[in-house]
């Protein structure tokens, strides 16, 4: 299957200069940027409530407002977790795609850019652990384990692929979570600069899956869906962990089946992912048995519900 226009690409080392010209005009020092000094406002959320996995179920409403930032902060700290553990095998795998090719490249020289680039990101996620009170959520041990085996036997779609969705789902948050000035500033400034930069990111994966995708066979390609819907599956399941529930005094295991039947956590990812899957989607990486696992992850809508508009579940606060 061909890749749609939307998705062609233009010449590799002409978007790498631009995306370099383009670093070298807008990146940050969030040790810098980010006044770390500042407390942390207990009064704000750190996310739009609508976002938080359990907004509108039993266990939500049994939840003071305070426990309710709490758990908003909490979130945040996940995600952010999520957010260190893929940057760090992303690094890897950019590290493994340079290896073979020239580095007076500029696709090459853009690869680093990019690994400088998640080296600040990871940095910054783990300074506002910190500043949210919170722990490193680590990952169950399957999923660390699978972490490990994905950044070593990943081929250049599946790497692409993997970094766009990753990207894509945190960008569309962190976008919601920058322009509201309601929310806690320190969650506001670090969305900010990950959004500035990632949008780059963003352009160099979209263009070097669609432009490696097309020069795939179709064995290569039946492989590159599955092992594809299993990181996705583990990605997005694994967004919030249990235990940030726990810090609430809410029972993990109550609260993260909560989570998962939760018609409006599962209808945020949707939204969150709206983006990628429709890249993905027209490429033709979600189809066959691994589309499977993109549902059961909660990313391609409920059965029987209407798509999720692009305001998403915080338009009912109008």
């Amino acid at each position: 299957m061909t890749v749609e226009p939307q998705t062609r690409t233009t010449d590799r080392e002409d978007i790498a200069k631009r995306l370099l010209r383009s670093s070298a005009k807008a990146s940050f020092d969030p040790l810098v940027e980010i006044d770390w000094d500042a407390p942390v406002d207990p009064d704000r959320y750190a996310i739009r409530p609508e976002r938080i996995s359990l907004y509108g179920t039993e266990l939500w409403e049994s939840l003071t407002e305070e426990q309710r930032k709490e758990l908003s902060r909490q979130e945040i700290a996940s995600v952010a977790s999520i957010g260190i553990w893929f940057e760090t095998i992303l690094m890897q795998m950019l590290v493994r795609h340079a290896y073979d090719r020239d580095p007076t490249s500029n696709h090459v020289q853009y690869a680093y850019t990019e690994v400088a680039d998640e080296c600040r990101h990871s940095v910054m996620f783990a300074k506002l652990l910190g500043k949210l009170d919170a722990p490193y959520y680590r990952l169950d041990p399957v999923a660390h384990f699978l972490g490990k085996v994905f950044k070593t036997i990943s081929n250049g779609p599946l790497t692409f692929s993997g970094a766009l969705f990753v990207e894509e789902i945190l960008d569309q948050l962190q976008r919601e979570i920058m322009a509201d000035e309601e929310l806690e500033p320190l969650t506001r400034a670090v969305s900010r600069i990950h959004v500035v930069e990632e949008a780059r990111h963003m352009r160099y994966a979209r263009e070097e899956f669609a432009r490696d995708w097309n020069k795939r066979g179709p064995v290569v390609q039946h492989y590159s869906r599955i092992m594809l819907s299993l990181v996705v599956y583990y990605s997005a399941t694994r967004l919030i962990n249990p235990a940030v529930y726990k810090r609430v005094g809410l029972d993990p295991r109550e609260a993260r089946k909560a989570a998962r039947r939760n018609p409006h956590w599962i209808d945020t990812k949707t939204w969150a992912a709206r983006k990628v899957v429709d890249t993905l989607d027209r490429a033709g990486a979600i189809s066959g048995p691994g589309r499977y696992f993109w549902r059961k992850a909660g990313l391609l809508g409920r059965r029987g519900a209407s798509a999720p508009t692009t305001a998403g579940p915080e338009a009912q606060r109008a």
